[in-house]
C-alpha cells in the first residue's frame, strides 16, 4: 500500500537570523523526522545565488555586457520579477589561472561548528547529517552571464566549485555530511525558458550534473533538488506534471558515477488532479535512493492532505517537503511551515 514515510526533507534556505536559530527551531519541531539538516542559507545567501552576482560584479575579471539587452526574469504568469544586466569575462582576463572566490566553503565550515556543538549537546539528533545545499554552476552561468563567452565562464566557474567543495570535504567529517545540488536553471533550460538553448542541451546538463556529483566522495551523502524556481515566492515555470522531474532524475541516475542518497521533486499548489502525479509511476528509483516530494504549502493543510493522497495513489513510498527553500518567505511563516510537517506525520 502506498504511504508517506516518516521523514521530511528541508531544501535549504530558512528565513531566520542565524544557523543556530535554524538548527534549534527545526530540531525542536521535527528533529525526529529529518535525516539531514541545512543551515538555512542565512545572511548573504538568503537570496540564493544573488551574492554570487555581487561577487562577479566586483571581480576584476568580469564586466557588464552592454552589447545585449538586459535579461528579463519572468514568472509563469508573465510577471517581470527583475531585469538583469548580464556579465561577461573581460577580453584580457587570465582565464588559465582564474579561480572565483565563491565562498560556499567558508559558510559551510562555520555553520558546521555550530552544528557539531549543538549535536554534542543533544540539541540535534545524533544520526542527523549536516546538509550543504549548493547551486549548480549553471545557476549563476545562466542567471547572470552573457551567452557570449558563457561556455568559457562555466568551465572556470565549475573549476572554482571543485576547489571550494574540496575545502568542505577537508574540513567536515564525511560521516556527518551530505551535499545537495540545486537543479533549477537546468529545469528552465528543459522548459525552453532561456533564449539560447543548444541542440544538445539534455546531455550537456547530464554531463554537468555528473561531473559535480562526482566531486562528492562516495562516503558523503549526495542528493539533488529539482526546482522550478521561486524568486517571487511562485514558480518561474509552473510544472505541468511530474514528467520532467522524472526525466531529469533518470538522467542523473544514469550519468552520475556514484550512488545518489536522495532526490527531491517539486509539486505545485492547489489540487492539480491525478494526471499531474501519473508520471511518478514511471520513476525507476534506485533501491538505496530516498524520494521526497514537495507537496506542502504555507497555511494549506487541507490542500497538503489532498496532494499527499493523490501522490500515494501512484508512488509506493516517499517523504515530504515543500517545493523549494523558504528563504524569500516572511520569517513569520516558519513556525506554520514546520507545523505543516508535524500535522502530516501525526
Amino acid at each position: 500500500m502506498s504511504k508517506i514515510n516518516n521523514y521530511a526533507h528541508l531544501v535549504g534556505s530558512i528565513p531566520l537570523d542565524s544557523s543556530v536559530e535554524v538548527f534549534c527551531s527545526v530540531c525542536s519541531s521535527i528533529g525526529s523526522h529529518i535525516k539531514r539538516l541545512p543551515d538555512g542559507e542565512t545572511g548573504e545567501r538568503s537570496k540564493w545565488i544573488f551574492y554570487q552576482r555581487q561577487m562577479l560584479t566586483n571581480h576584476p575579471a568580469m564586466e557588464p555586457d552592454n552589447s545585449i539587452p538586459k535579461f528579463q526574469f519572468k514568472q509563469w504568469d508573465g510577471k517581470v520579477i527583475r531585469e538583469v544586466r548580464l556579465l561577461r569575462l573581460k577580453d584580457d582576463a587570465d582565464t588559465e589561472n582564474l579561480i572565483f572566490p565563491i565562498g560556499y566553503s567558508e559558510h559551510a565550515i562555520e555553520s558546521y561548528k555550530d552544528f557539531s556543538r549543538l549535536q554534542s549537546a543533544g540539541q540535534i539528533p545524533t544520526d542527523v547529517k549536516f546538509q550543504v545545499s549548493l547551486p549548480t554552476p549553471f545557476a549563476t552561468g545562466y542567471n547572470y552571464v552573457s551567452p557570449k563567452g558563457r561556455e568559457k565562464f562555466l568551465e572556470i566557474y565549475e573549476k572554482s566549485f571543485a576547489v571550494d567543495v574540496a575545502k568542505i570535504m577537508a574540513a567536515i567529517p564525511h560521516d556527518k555530511l551530505a551535499v545537495q545540488w540545486d537543479v533549477c536553471q537546468e529545469v528552465l533550460i528543459f522548459e525552453n525558458y532561456f533564449p539560447d538553448r543548444s541542440e544538445n542541451y539534455k546531455q550537456e546538463i547530464y554531463d554537468q550534473l555528473a561531473r559535480i556529483g562526482d566531486l562528492i566522495p562516495a562516503d558523503v551523502g549526495l542528493g539533488y533538488h529539482i526546482c522550478y524556481g521561486s524568486p517571487g515566492d511562485d514558480h518561474v515555470v509552473k510544472p505541468k506534471d511530474f514528467a520532467l522531474s522524472v526525466e531529469l532524475s533518470h538522467g542523473i541516475f544514469d550519468n552520475v558515477n556514484r550512488s545518489i542518497e536522495f532526490i527531491h521533486m517539486p509539486g505545485t499548489y492547489g489540487e492539480p488532479g491525478d494526471d499531474f502525479y501519473a508520471p511518478l509511476g514511471d520513476l525507476n528509483l534506485p533501491a538505496d535512493c530516498e524520494l521526497y516530494l514537495g507537496l506542502l504549502f504555507f497555511d494549506d493543510q487541507e490542500g497538503d492532505a489532498a496532494r499527499i493522497t493523490a501522490a500515494c495513489k501512484v508512488i509506493p513510498d516517499f517523504g515530504i517537503s515543500t517545493v523549494c527553500g523558504w528563504g524569500r518567505a516572511n520569517p513569520e511563516r516558519v513556525p506554520s511551515l514546520l507545523d505543516s510537517h508535524k500535522v502530516t506525520f501525526n
